[in-house]
């Protein structure tokens, strides 16, 4: 917290420096707005002068993932938008939502300081002023692991980052590939929808110790957080060790290995190609690598991972 209240200071001081300083990123306030009719105007206005559009969706309780993406949108574009929403319609299991953390003030801070150009923290009424009943017809890709865990989920998915899409109307959208699945699905609602939105893909944020990035990481005790790096150093041993084994040899020597580590408990690992998301028997189904994806919990916090096999 005291990196994030230090920028912060730096912002306000940087402020009251003539203009001949060019630190385009600390020199700008950030518009947070709250409303659809807001939010449409502020990005008219960027849209109006030529300038491109960056979106990343999030639910909040922001970590350095969420800042990734946020860098790498930076890059692509002249402005960024992030929105800040937990999406009721995406959850299967209400406990689940109403545990799901949600941090406004903090997450505010880290996109100051991460210099995004709009913040959009809406309501649930005003993403949904009426019931959302679509849904959407988006096959095999949204029928298997996810899907098939959690009936509803990428429907809900589909709805709200339909409905954002339509309000910010981005030139490019920013997804982490820890929801590997997920982006699949997104690309198939553009195409259903005839959206113009370049749809980028970003590499899994990490910490030191290995354990992918996530806002349900913070749920974990401290025992489970210790023992929560085993996920991506099984996943990564079984790349090294694949060479030689089937399929279902690997998912079987993964599967048994994270349950054998105390307190998890895989609820499927799947080895899926890419193109498709359909599971693989043989490894030559998946021509440019297959890519490993698994669910585990630890208590009742739901963790996700994958690892990618070269072809």
């Amino acid at each position: 917290m005291q990196a994030v209240g230090h920028t912060l200071y730096i912002i306000c001081v940087v402020n009251r420096i003539p203009a001949d300083n060019n630190d385009k990123d600390n020199d700008k306030e950030m518009k947070t707005v709250r409303t659809a009719k807001e939010l449409r105007e502020a990005v008219g206005a960027v849209k109006a002068d030529g300038r491109s559009v960056g979106f990343v969706p999030t639910m909040g309780a922001l970590h350095a993932g969420h800042v990734s993406l946020i860098e790498r949108a930076r890059a692509d574009n002249d402005v960024v938008v992030v929105s800040v929403f937990v999406n009721p319609t995406q959850f299967n299991n209400p406990d689940d939502l109403r545990t799901y953390p949600r941090t406004e003030e903090a997450d505010s801070e880290k996109l100051q300081a991460a210099g995004v150009d709009i913040a959009f923290f809406p309501s649930v009424e005003e993403i949904y002023p009426e019931p959302d009943t679509r849904v959407f017809e988006l096959g095999p890709v949204a029928e298997v692991m996810e899907g098939a865990m959690r009936p509803g989920h990428f429907n809900g998915v589909a709805q709200v980052v339909s409905r954002l899409f339509r309000m910010v109307q981005p030139d490019r959208a920013y997804f982490g590939e820890k929801d590997f699945q997920q982006i699949s699905v997104i690309r198939r609602m553009v195409e259903i929808e005839g959206f113009d939105i370049e749809i980028v893909a970003c590499p899994i944020k990490r910490e030191a110790d290995g354990l992918a990035l996530s806002s349900r990481n913070v749920r974990l005790t401290p025992g489970q957080r210790a023992v929560a790096p085993a996920i991506h150093r099984i996943l990564a041993e079984s790349v090294d060790g694949a060479s030689g084994r089937s399929v279902d040899e690997v998912k079987r020597a993964v599967t048994d290995a994270i349950n054998a580590v105390d307190g998890m408990e895989v609820e499927y690992y799947e080895i899926v190609n890419p193109a498709g998301m359909q599971p693989i028997a043989e490894w030559s189904e998946a021509e440019g690598g297959a890519v490993g994806c698994v669910t585990v919990y630890m208590g009742d916090v739901r963790l996700i991972d994958n690892i990618k096999y070269p072809a």
